[in-house]
């Protein structure tokens, strides 16, 4: 799929317009797979404006809900990003879950990605799909004997490189990245941190490597030093440093020049951000389960209709359970998909359970659990009757004395007699 080059929306890819439109980030993406020496996340840290910080994260449902609560109160909003707190593809299913929502829900406005670019090449095409149309990776050397001094680790899959390995495996990455995405229409800009006696004489050449990738435009970031960094102790670099290093890089490359250095949860124009007056609407979103009226019924694991006692995986269907005026009642079952369809399965669950807001089980694995809450339905391991667990849920109170007490959770041969593949 190609898409259409537009920079007209785009405030950080197109500074005219950054006071016509602005962008929302959502912190749906808490992971990351790169440590680099100027780097120290906190999520939570509300005094902060900077990369990495968020005062919230979010689920892709939950997100889908701020971004409409957000086009309510500020209508100028055009792009919608994630740009972490972590690295958007060390968290996939996420990533693409809040964008698959946003495109359907939001059709006119844009998606925008902000990476690494270590693990994006494996979604290239999901991401032209869904109608991404902006991705910026940050590359901070086109040379991995610099790259070494940058990065502590690069971590792919389950396996951690350093040093030398971890540079070059993260640079091969990106430039097929940027290749990919440029293949397939997609406008890509690149974040460049200029750490003082690191790579700051060495700018211009990623400048002039990028700009043969066929990348539109460059943003070079002076680096924010941050405590407990290796780098805490490098002075920020100063205004003629970055003007001198911009000057070199405009030869190849138009240069971004009104960075902010956003948050993971910034919102508002660029030069009005409302991060700060939005928290509220922030943190409540982050707290939101899905209503009633959005999400009447509780589904349940159980053999007979009183407990719940049945392990997801082992359930070949599932009571409906509905609040009524009198209190509760099965509604009726649904059949579970069959097993043998891996991830799939659980999808395809989540389809079948779409109208329910919870899910009462003995017992269940990570790789369902994930399936569920992605689609926003909470699965909760409960252990005892049915109706006073349900009133638990309804009303949000005491859950914790049902819970199940079972040792290690759920796992092979604890209080399930399946093989573990399914789930």
């Amino acid at each position: 799929m190609n898409i259409s080059r537009d920079l007209s929306r785009h405030p950080c890819f197109n500074g005219a317009v950054k006071g016509s439109y602005g962008r929302v980030h959502l912190p749906v993406a808490p992971r990351c797979n790169i440590r680099c020496n100027y780097c120290n996340r906190k999520y939570d840290c509300v005094n902060e404006s900077r990369p990495g910080v968020t005062s919230a994260l979010l689920s892709p449902v939950q997100a889908s809900l701020y971004v409409e609560k957000i086009l309510a109160i500020e209508p100028r909003i055009s792009v919608a990003g994630i740009a972490g707190p972590g690295d958007p593809f060390a968290n996939p299913d996420e990533t693409l879950g809040t964008m698959r929502l946003l495109k359907e829900k939001f059709p006119d406005i844009l998606l925008c990605l902000s990476t690494n670019g270590l693990r994006i090449g494996g979604y290239l095409d999901e991401i032209a799909d869904i109608g991404v149309t902006h991705v910026t990776i940050t590359v901070n050397a086109v040379d991995p004997q610099i790259g070494q001094k940058i990065y502590s680790w690069v971590r792919d899959g389950k396996v951690i490189y350093r040093g030398l390995k971890g540079a070059e495996l993260l640079l091969s990455r990106q430039i097929a990245a940027i290749e990919g995405l440029k293949a397939r229409g997609i406008t890509v800009k690149v974040n460049s941190i200029v750490v003082p006696s690191v790579n700051d004489r060495h700018i211009e050449e990623v400048a002039r490597t990028m700009a043969g990738l066929g990348v539109d435009i460059l943003n070079c970031m002076p680096m924010h030093p941050n405590e407990d960094t290796p780098f805490e102790d490098i002075e920020e670099p100063g205004r003629e440093m970055m003007e001198e290093i911009r000057s070199k890089a405009v030869v190849y490359l138009p240069q971004m020049t009104h960075c902010t250095r956003c948050r993971a949860d910034a919102v508002g124009l660029l030069g009005e951000d409302r991060s700060e007056e939005l928290r509220g609407c922030l943190s409540e979103c982050a707290a939101h389960s899905a209503g009633l009226a959005e999400r009447p019924y509780v589904a349940v694991a159980t053999m007979e209709g009183m407990l719940v006692n049945q392990h997801l995986g082992e359930a070949y269907r599932l009571q409906i359970w509905s609040r009524t005026g009198e209190g509760f009642r099965c509604i009726g079952e649904r059949m579970a998909p069959e097993p043998g369809a891996g991830m799939l399965r659980w999808k395809q669950l989540a389809e079948t359970l779409a109208d329910c807001r919870a899910v009462l089980v003995a017992g269940i694995g990570e790789t369902p659990s994930k399936a569920l809450k992605l689609a926003g339905i909470e699965p909760v391991e409960i252990s005892g009757f049915i109706e006073p667990a349900l009133e638990a849920v309804y009303s949000g109170r005491g859950l914790n004395e049902f819970k199940s007490r079972r040792p290690g959770g759920c796992s092979k041969g604890i209080g399930c007699s399946g093989t573990g593949d399914g789930c």
